[in-house]
């Protein structure tokens, strides 16, 4: 474990320093986006933070290869030297794309390469686990369609949801600290170690989203740009690709007893399939109630508009940083409530906590639509958005039901709510500079 937080905490203090010198490089490169109508940013913003979380994985690896232990995932395994080829491609991508936005199937095809490439070297799924039934070995064609396409979905969902500042490294985060602890108990409770590189990756990925954080959180000095944003997700997608298609279920002795049993005891074995879509589920809602909005009104499924959830979180009343802090929330209650699943899957506890924080997630949600209001005695404590409204003697005269001068409440300033012109959009979709 020592060993782990050590190339974490490397992995982070490299990314940290180097994002601002990669800021002034992108503000002297000119990669900054134009302000939108739409954007929430109002200040232009470099992106190109992609550079420094590579450099921060390229360190973690490095420092990882010296260590006594860690060092056996190198020996033992091609799946880190796999996963540094897909990773300098895809950011290569990125780099090019946040400078001068190529073609989204230029970006498409070039997903699907460094996809490839981890294949060609042996991160790859070989097999699926079936209850009841046991390994399912995958031919090679599967194997490699099935591992493209889960690169593919996991790094287009990361930069669907990248929408706020400092949302999509924090939520990556989060998953990545609750495949960690999977992975990490699967390696040490059962010393399968088949299960090291996948921990290693998510201890590095977890490095690489804390350190280019706090240059993120709102208000943002810096995006993560695709080069970023493609590129922590092609890291988490490893994380799922090594611990599926390199440990055998059978060694864990799951595949025994009764049926129901069974059902129960291999719960753990779907859980690095599950987590790295725990990140997917809200960008895939938000995805499908667009789809529902637009063609309800009768507009292409790609028009573009301001009804995504984040938007309609600063549209009702939460701050930018309240939003994204609701929406931790949620990736949160997802991923470690599957981890706590994977656990103890015969335990109702689990589910009734699910259930609870679920209820208080949607009251943190609907808070704003229902403001308090403070009795009199204790109005000069509270702020004004809390205290009664006062009633003129022009309101008053006007009688009962009838609107006065004193009977409203001071307008407020409509807060202008988007996605920012490198955050929102999708890792194969084009950005473009006209105003919407």
């Amino acid at each position: 474990m020592r060993e782990y937080l050590l190339t974490l905490c490397i992995t982070a203090a490299v990314t940290y320093l180097l994002t601002g010198p990669v800021r002034k490089f992108a503000i002297v490169a000119g990669a900054m986006p134009e302000i939108r109508a739409r954007d929430v940013h109002r200040e232009p913003t470099p992106r190109l933070g992609g550079i420094a979380m590579f450099f921060g994985l390229c360190a973690g690896l490095l420092v990882a290869d010296h260590l006594t232990n860690l060092n056996e995932v190198f020996d033992k395994s091609n799946e880190p030297r796999a996963l540094l080829s897909g990773a300098a491609l895809i950011w290569l991508i990125g780099v090019l794309d946040d400078k001068f936005e190529i073609d989204a199937l230029i970006k498409l095809g070039g997903q699907m390469i460094a996809a490839g490439v981890m294949v060609m070297q042996g991160l790859t799924i070989l097999w699926l686990p079936i209850p009841g039934v046991g390994n399912v070995a995958l031919t090679q064609w599967q194997g490699t369609l099935l591992t493209v396409a889960l690169v593919v979905i996991t790094i287009n969902a990361v930069n669907f949801v990248d929408g706020l500042d400092g949302l999509a490294s924090g939520m990556v985060c989060i998953a990545a600290t609750a495949f960690f602890l999977y992975a990490y108990r699967i390696w040490y409770s059962y010393g399968i170690e088949a299960a090291a590189p996948a921990t290693l990756f998510s201890a590095i990925l977890m490095g690489m989203c804390l350190g280019f954080l706090p240059h993120n959180m709102h208000p943002a000095r810096i995006f993560m740009g695709d080069s970023g944003s493609m590129l922590i997700g092609l890291v988490l997608a490893a994380g799922a690709i090594s611990i599926t298609g390199q440990v055998d279920p059978d060694v864990m002795n799951l595949f025994s007893g009764s049926e129901r049993e069974t059902v129960h005891q291999t719960v753990p074995v779907y859980i690095p399939l599950l987590l790295p879509l725990t990140i997917i589920a809200i960008p895939a809602a938000d995805l499908i109630l667009a789809i529902v909005r637009r063609t309800w009104r009768g507009q292409s499924p790609f028009a573009a508009d301001r009804g995504h959830l984040h938007h309609r979180l600063l549209e009702i009343g939460h701050s930018h940083s309240r939003a994204v802090l609701i929406m931790y929330f949620w990736s949160a209650l997802i991923a470690f409530g599957a981890l706590a699943y994977s656990v103890n899957s015969a335990s109702m506890w689990i589910v009734l906590g699910v259930v609870f924080l679920s209820a208080v997630g949607l009251g943190l949600l609907l808070m704003p639509r229902f403001t308090p209001r403070a009795p009199r005695w204790a109005e000069a404590f509270v702020p004004p958005r809390y205290r009664r409204r006062k009633v003129l003697p022009a309101a008053a005269a006007a009688g009962p039901g009838e609107p006065g001068e004193g009977d409203q409440e001071e307008p407020r300033t409509p807060v202008a709510v988007g996605v920012s012109g490198v955050n929102g959009a999708t890792a194969v979709g084009p950005r473009s500079r006209a105003a919407r």
